[in-house]
């Protein structure tokens, strides 16, 4: 008998259009509402969005199973690395993750690749963190 072919998170959420459509639906969430005015200003910090947009896409392309668009150009994808510059506590934390819950309810993710990114995306985030 043979076993199901199991998706990567990067074929569930509809490959590169997904990610795209994702990370766009994230981030016009971020600057949109007020939940990502944290979010904007440590963008602000840093390159902007526009930058952030592209990194992130490039990013998660990798990080769900798809090309490695990230490490290719900057030759590592240690999100640690990225973040070690801002000062992200629990409020960052929350903020990302409630928009990127939105983001993944706005671009229609189904039950089981929602349930499964926002796994992996709470476990990332909650490392990132660099303030008690």
């Amino acid at each position: 008998m043979t076993k199901p072919i199991r998706k990567s998170p990067y074929q569930m959420i509809g490959g590169e259009a997904g990610v795209e459509q994702l990370v766009k639906t994230f981030y016009d969430i971020v600057e949109s509402d007020p939940m990502g005015a944290s979010l904007m200003a440590m963008h602000n910090q840093g390159h902007g969005l526009a930058h952030a947009r592209e990194a992130l896409f490039e990013f998660l392309s990798g990080f769900l199973g798809g090309p490695q668009l990230y490490l290719e150009r900057h030759r590592h994808s240690n999100v640690r690395v990225m973040h070690a510059h801002l000062a992200i506590g629990a409020a960052e934390r929350d903020s990302w993750l409630n928009c990127m819950d939105r983001a993944l309810t706005g671009v229609n993710a189904d039950p089981e690749t929602h349930r499964l990114l926002m796994k992996h995306f709470s476990r990332v985030a909650e490392a990132l963190r660099t303030l008690a």
